[in-house]
């Protein structure tokens, strides 16, 4: 637990990075005009992320 706060502390600690490109799935979606399935498959992820990114 010591070591964990010092590399917070430190900025080194920052957990894991994401995996999904929000941006890239809006874009998608406004711009392309896709639905939720079609920017999963082109994205390879899950459709209920696409409606994760979406709804936030």
């Amino acid at each position: 637990m010591e070591g964990i706060a010092k590399a917070k502390a430190e900025g080194v600690y920052k957990g894991r990075k994401p995996s999904i490109d929000v941006d890239e799935v809006r874009r998608l979606r406004e711009q392309e005009g896709l639905g939720a399935t079609e920017i999963a498959k082109h994205l390879g992820i899950a459709r209920t992320s696409v409606y994760r990114v979406l709804n936030n």
